[in-house]
């Protein structure tokens, strides 16, 4: 019985994962990642960015979705950048690994105080499917017992814009149509696009307390799904060398064909010089609430090949260390 509940859970987790069927979407582009979700966005900075994840849904429960990333990205050249994303993503009896690369251009059309710059990154993915069915409970003569496994790929491309304090990333996410054959040769859908649109916007440079609201949309073109995600993210300097920031997102799905999905993520996080931290719990809610225990995700990140700042930006450009 507890493992017909946990297959049932990882169906209704879909709402959150999308089903999983690319590398998935959460609020931790929050925490000075906005790698993770726009590739646009690699070497966007004057520093290079390390940051590792780990994410666990559902605590408590045995076999329950979790997911852990480690990306780099650098600029190379004033307008030339690369990255690279590794993830390891596991959903019950299903799971995936991945890695993922990045070229992006930087064209800046602003002056040496004032940014004006136009970025396009491309990404290119090979991901690992597997489904462990050993455990099943009732054996069927037409399902494999054992454990079957398949590769894909695909690519994402994206835009991203900069003036000043304000910002805007477009991706279109899982360019190609790969059909993936995961269970005794029956294919799911090929075509698993998706479109990201995020706004955002800097506020109170030079105050003691700066705020960047922010919002991200996401369009989802086999099913029709729209999701919105409203952002308010607080920075405060303490100290030189120091800042803590929070920040809260609110994630709801606009699809009148299912049960409104509507989640809220507290974000909070301290750098210190070149490292950072946060640290994210997310938690459903609604008059249909699938898990009760929320999702905690933890995130490391340094920064290296720091260079002055170019110009008066968001922080997402500009490192405040």
């Amino acid at each position: 019985m507890k493992k017909i509940m946990i297959v049932i859970l990882i169906i209704f987790a879909g709402h959150e994962t999308l089903a999983q069927e690319t590398f998935p979407i959460y609020s931790d582009y929050l925490s000075d990642n906005v790698y993770l979700v726009h590739p646009a966005a690699a070497g966007i900075g004057n520093c290079g960015k390390i940051r590792l994840t780990y994410r666990q849904q559902w605590v408590g429960v045995e076999d329950a979705p979790s997911l852990q990333t480690l990306n780099f990205h650098t600029r190379l050249t004033d307008k030339m950048a690369v990255g690279a994303i590794l993830f390891n993503d596991e959903n019950g009896y299903h799971s995936q690994q991945g890695f993922l690369t990045t070229y992006a251009y930087h064209i800046n059309f602003g002056r040496e105080d004032a940014m004006n710059q136009l970025s396009f990154g491309l990404s290119f993915m090979y991901s690992q499917n597997s489904i462990n069915q050993t455990d099943f409970i009732i054996p069927d003569p037409g399902i494999s017992q054992g454990v079957e496994s398949t590769g894909y790929y695909n690519a994402d491309f994206g835009l991203g814009y900069h003036y000043m304090d304000s910002f805007a990333y477009f991706t279109v996410k899982n360019l190609l149509l790969t059909p993936r054959d995961l269970v005794n040769n029956r294919f799911e859908s090929d075509n698993l696009r998706r479109y990201l649109l995020t706004l955002g916007y800097y506020l109170g440079r030079g105050k003691s307390l700066q705020f960047e609201p922010s919002v991200m949309l996401q369009f989802i073109e086999y099913t029709g799904e729209t999701f919105a995600d409203l952002n308010l993210k607080a920075y405060k300097n303490i100290g030189e060398k120091s800042q803590i920031w929070a920040a809260l997102s609110y994630r709801q799905n606009f699809d009148s064909n299912l049960e409104s999905f509507k989640m809220i993520t507290p974000i909070i996080g301290i750098n210190h010089k070149r490292f950072m931290f946060s640290y994210t719990y997310s938690s459903q809610i609604g008059d249909i609430v699938l898990e009760n225990g929320g999702s905690h995700q933890v995130t490391l990140g340094y920064n290296v090949f720091c260079k002055k700042p170019r110009a008066t930006a968001c922080p997402n450009l500009n490192s405040t260390y």
